[in-house]
């Protein structure tokens, strides 16, 4: 059996039942799938019942050595039954995904490392063209983040960025005892679908960068908060007295066009 390494984040998953509600939540209608960080394969088994394209990312090599022992398929790369499967040593974090399927599109789905989930979920962002669904473990305080809406406690950077461009749906919570080791949060699990949003309606760095700047002191008012990135210009507007989570998404977007005027 593989060692959970906690420098990877790794908590195995080990009940069969929430694997297989995971893997059924997954729609899959571009026929490609992308697992991140399969580990020792509980959602792959199930993944591999299905007719879809599938495509396995793993960094841990002591992993993929067993993953490849347990199914073997995974074994060589290449076409059976009419599909595709193969499984690659490496990190998700840093790979070009435009090619991974021949230029097509592809479903992301996985148990997600706690200590670089919102990372993975910039990056499918930066894909948003190709990536149109997501289905993942994540710890539960990220997911409440995830689909939180304005005026509450929990919406913040992530919310943001996330829901400009994916519907996201809080599916169900995990408990910590259907891991190997027990981590010392719950977890949940979430889905992402690709909206329709296919323009940005203003300078995208400029938007990530104000939500970042102001939800970095979100204390403040937003007057305050936007200091570090107006430097020795001025600027007002209606909002200035708000707190960043008061705003909604297209505020924030109206924002940067008025903040851009300046700059």
């Amino acid at each position: 059996m593989v060692r959970a390494k906690k420098f990877l984040g790794q908590h195995f998953l080990k009940d069969k039942d929430i694997a297989r509600q995971i893997v059924d939540s997954l729609d899959a209608a571009t026929g490609n799938i992308l697992e991140v960080g399969p580990g020792t394969g509980v959602l792959t088994q199930f993944l591999l019942q299905r007719p879809e394209n599938l495509k396995l990312v793993e960094i841990d090599r002591e992993s993929i050595a067993f993953l490849r022992t347990a199914y073997p398929e995974l074994r060589e790369s290449g076409v059976a039954n009419g599909r595709e499967t193969s499984l690659r040593q490496g990190d998700f974090l840093e790979m070009e995904l435009d090619t991974l399927f021949g230029n097509g599109s592809f479903s992301v789905i996985g148990n997600f490392p706690y200590n670089i989930s919102s990372q993975i979920f910039f990056k499918i962002i930066k894909y948003r063209d190709i990536i149109p669904e997501t289905v993942g473990m994540v710890q539960k305080e990220v997911a409440e983040r995830m689909v939180s809406l304005p005026g509450k406690k929990t919406y913040g950077i992530l919310s943001i960025l996330l829901q400009r461009w994916y519907n996201i749906e809080y599916l169900f919570t995990v408990d910590a005892g259907v891991f190997i080791p027990p981590p010392k949060v719950k977890s949940a699990v979430i889905k992402m679908t690709r909206n329709d949003r296919r323009d940005m309606q203003c300078n995208e760095d400029l938007f990530v960068k104000l939500v970042k700047t102001i939800f970095n002191q979100r204390r403040k008012t937003i007057r305050n908060s936007i200091k570090p990135l107006l430097g020795d210009k001025t600027f007002d507007c209606a909002f200035m007295n708000l707190r960043p989570e008061q705003l909604t998404i297209s505020q924030y977007i109206d924002f940067t066009n008025e903040i851009e005027k300046i700059l």
